[in-house]
C-alpha cells in the first residue's frame, strides 16, 4: 500500500458521492483520474488490503437486524470454517483473533428472525456453537492512515 492507496482509503470513509459519474467525481475530489481510482480500488480488494468496498447500512433502521458473532474454532479447522462462515451472503465481515472465541464476525440480515436462522445454519454446518452478541450501544471507530 503506497500514500495513494492510503489517501483513497482515507478519502473515501467520509462519504461517497450519489451522481451519474460517482466514481468521477470522487476522483476529482481525491486529485485522479476516474480509471486510476478504480484500478487502484479493484487492486485493493483483490489483493484483500481492503475486504469490500461498498456502502454501509443501518441495518436496523431498514428493518434488518445486525449482530456481532463468535466462535471457538479448533485451529486445524480454521480455514475450513472460514469458508463456511464467509459463503453466508449475512457475513459482512469476518476476522481471526487470538483469543478462546478465535472467529470474530458480523451478521447482517434483512429481518431480524434471519440472524437466529443463520446462526443455527452455522452450527449445523459445522459441528460448533456460535455466540451471538447483539449491539447494545453503536460505536464509530474510523481507521485513517498516514499518507
Amino acid at each position: 500500500m503506497d500514500a495513494l492507496d492510503r489517501h483513497i482509503i482515507n478519502g473515501l470513509q467520509g462519504g461517497f458521492p450519489i451522481s451519474e459519474r460517482p466514481y468521477a467525481e470522487a476522483a476529482a475530489d481525491l486529485g485522479i483520474e476516474e480509471a486510476e481510482l478504480l484500478d487502484r480500488l479493484r487492486r485493493l480488494t483483490e489483493d484483500r488490503l481492503l475486504s469490500r468496498f461498498g456502502p454501509m447500512y443501518h441495518a436496523e433502521r431498514i428493518g434488518g437486524a445486525l449482530t456481532l458473532a463468535a466462535m471457538a474454532v479448533p485451529e486445524g479447522r480454521f480455514e475450513q470454517v472460514a469458508e463456511l462462515v464467509n459463503a453466508k451472503p449475512e457475513v459482512a465481515h469476518n476476522y481471526a483473533r487470538d483469543h478462546r472465541l478465535n472467529m470474530w464476525f458480523v451478521l447482517a440480515t434483512e429481518k431480524p428472525e434471519r440472524i437466529a436462522e443463520v446462526i443455527a445454519d452455522i452450527e449445523a454446518e459445522t459441528g460448533l456453537a456460535v455466540h451471538d452478541m447483539p449491539k447494545r450501544q453503536e460505536f464509530f471507530v474510523g481507521l485513517r492512515f498516514q499518507a
